[in-house]
């Protein structure tokens, strides 16, 4: 499973780092990226899904800090 921890990024390099990372994937992998709540948590996701992806998930890990796997479209 791919893994990426945004937890210390702010908004905008959240996404950024996040579409990076899925560029280095192919068709129908899945990344798991590890973020929090707040605008990371809204925008990463909206933005993956703008970009062709598909959310698969979004799971609470703890305190502010949430899971979300991304299959690469």
């Amino acid at each position: 499973m791919n893994q990426l921890d945004i937890t210390d990024e702010t908004c905008p390099m959240t996404f950024v780092k996040t579409k990076v990372a899925l560029h280095g994937l192919s068709k129908g992998d899945v990344l798991e990226v590890f973020l929090r709540a707040g605008e990371p948590l809204e925008n990463v996701p909206r933005s993956c899904e703008e970009e062709g992806c598909k959310i698969l998930s979004i799971e609470h890990i703890n305190g502010d800090v949430h899971k979300v796997a991304v299959e690469k479209g």
